[in-house]
């Protein structure tokens, strides 16, 4: 592999695991405070992107209003499925929660076939304007026809380029949000002593309601932009995303904010990698990632960056 084309699905590969880190975080906040596996977090990743495009295909709202909106719904959503399936059995044993997380997502997916359709839908049809523009910087960087960045003669995707950009921007947001506020700090309390934070005087059922908000609006982003790297939309969308995206908060440590970080890029760099060294291999490229789990797991259990838990007695 000669060294742009190197460059270039490294840019890819950071682009993809930027999209499986942005699910990742959500996966792992949850489980960093109810230690629970939220299994319906890729669903709500799939209403984002229908959200998005309903929004601009029916109300008729610019791309960037309805990015918003979509997001702030994918926010609502995770706070609603949180009230309505989780909160009722937070004393309840853990399998309980595991099978009502099923149930979820199998109900999201569902009511998403019944409203919608199972009929995909085309996004390219809302392509964000600013993205079909001709853009020439100093004679050294050019956005052609809104499909790529070419950059010293090396080809990269637009939408690879905005998509780690905008990651950034929303890891840097949820690192303010998390060390700078009192939510925050409050969301870090209940993932180290649920009873103690309580004591205290914190509302433990509003910071966890804020946790699946905050974890399902970064989903949304994700999942919008998803749907415009891979312009198509429909109920199913969002589980093998979600798949991956769980086994890149496992594969970082689960509970760990950082390693959801860290294993999504490395599972999307990896992947990337794995296509173009190995062209034959690329119709394998999902189970990889399923690979990858159980290797972690029998390896090093509690991932890269993730802390043994104590057996409790």
């Amino acid at each position: 592999m000669d060294p742009k084309t190197l460059l270039q699905n490294l840019v890819n590969g950071l682009s993809l695991g930027s999209l499986y880190a942005l699910i990742a975080i959500g996966y792992t906040m949850v489980y960093g405070i109810l230690r629970l596996i939220n299994f319906a977090h890729g669903d709500i990743f799939m209403m984002a992107a229908y959200f998005t495009f309903f929004f601009v295909t029916l109300i008729q709202l610019p791309w960037y209003f309805a990015a918003i909106f979509a997001i702030a719904s994918a926010a609502l959503l995770g706070f609603g499925v949180d009230r309505i399936a989780y909160k009722p059995i937070r004393k309840a044993p853990r399998i309980s929660a595991l099978i009502t997380a099923i149930g979820v997502s199998f109900f999201l997916e569902s009511l998403a076939v019944v409203i919608f359709s199972g009929i995909p839908r085309s996004f390219r049809t809302i392509f964000p304007q600013f993205l079909n523009e001709m853009i020439i910087l100093g004679g050294h960087m050019e956005i052609k026809y809104g499909q790529e960045v070419i950059l010293g003669g090396i080809r990269f995707p637009i939408i690879s380029v905005v998509t780690l950009v905008v990651t950034a921007i929303a890891i840097i947001f949820l690192w303010w949000f998390i060390y700078k506020t009192k939510i925050g700090m409050a969301m870090r309390s209940v993932s180290v002593d649920i009873p103690t934070t309580s004591l205290m005087g914190v509302n433990v059922d509003r910071v966890i309601g804020m946790t699946f908000a905050l974890g399902s609006a970064l989903a949304g982003v994700g999942g919008i932009l998803w749907a415009v790297r891979y312009p198509q939309v429909w109920p199913y969308m969002g589980f093998l995303p979600g798949m991956k995206a769980f086994v890149a908060a496992v594969f970082g440590g689960i509970g760990s904010v950082p390693g959801a970080v860290v294993g999504g890029l490395v599972l999307g760099i990896t992947e990337v990698m794995m296509v173009g060294l190995f062209p034959g291999a690329a119709g394998y490229r999902d189970a990889f990632a399923f690979f990858i789990l159980i290797i972690i797991l029998s390896v090093k259990p509690s991932g890269l960056l993730g802390k043994p838990e104590l057996v409790k007695v």
